[in-house]
């Protein structure tokens, strides 16, 4: 198997993105261990646009690893995606958005040519594991991480790519409990690889 991570940390003196980074070198050593082949971009860097259209193009399996700010991913993975994904939609990503002048009843969205791959979400959040799937919860009035992430899922499957089960860190800042959610991501990723064909 091939993995692509994306560490969409952002820098925040409240939040250094050690533990982002220590879970896309748990996702590395896991996937090694394994035999598997795999590359990381971290989009607060700089990156080149072709290279990260191949690195989609080479992988298996895209990992995305990323904080929770303001109920989405940070600015700069946002960047990453404007930048990178545009410049894929002219074939390396997709084919447009799947319809075409001479076919404007085609459905909306089925242009990916990633069919054959894999994405997982790991995400880090400041909220409690309480904060959703819980209707008498005020913010997210039992909607899930999953309902949360609508839009990431959404630009993936605009590729064609196939959902893995998402991993979450919760209360990662005021309750947090990192040996153990590193002890439960290694467990998720040796499940979630093993459904990559």
């Amino acid at each position: 198997m091939n993995l692509f991570i994306i560490n969409a940390h952002h820098y925040y003196p409240f939040s250094e993105g050690k533990l982002n980074s220590a879970l896309v070198n748990i996702a590395r050593q896991e996937a090694e261990s394994l035999g598997h082949q795999v590359q990381v971009t971290t989009t607060q860097e700089s990156y080149d646009i072709d290279r990260e259209l191949a690195r989609h193009q080479w992988a298996d399996l895209v990992l995305l690893q990323s904080p929770v700010n303001w109920m989405e991913v940070p600015w700069t993975f946002k960047k990453y995606m404007d930048e990178v994904y545009t410049a894929g939609m002219s074939g390396q990503l997709c084919e447009g958005d799947g319809r075409h002048r001479d076919q404007p009843e085609r459905q909306y969205g089925t242009g990916g040519v990633l069919g054959n791959k894999h994405y997982m979400l790991s995400l880090t959040l400041n909220a409690p594991r309480e904060a959703f799937d819980d209707p008498r919860q005020l913010l997210f009035q039992g909607r899930g991480i999953d309902d949360l992430f609508l839009p990431i899922h959404i630009n993936f499957r605009f590729f064609a790519m196939k959902a893995l089960k998402t991993f979450a860190c919760f209360d990662v800042m005021k309750n947090p409990d990192t040996e153990n959610d590193k002890a439960r991501y290694r467990q998720h990723l040796r499940e979630q690889f093993g459904l990559v064909k």
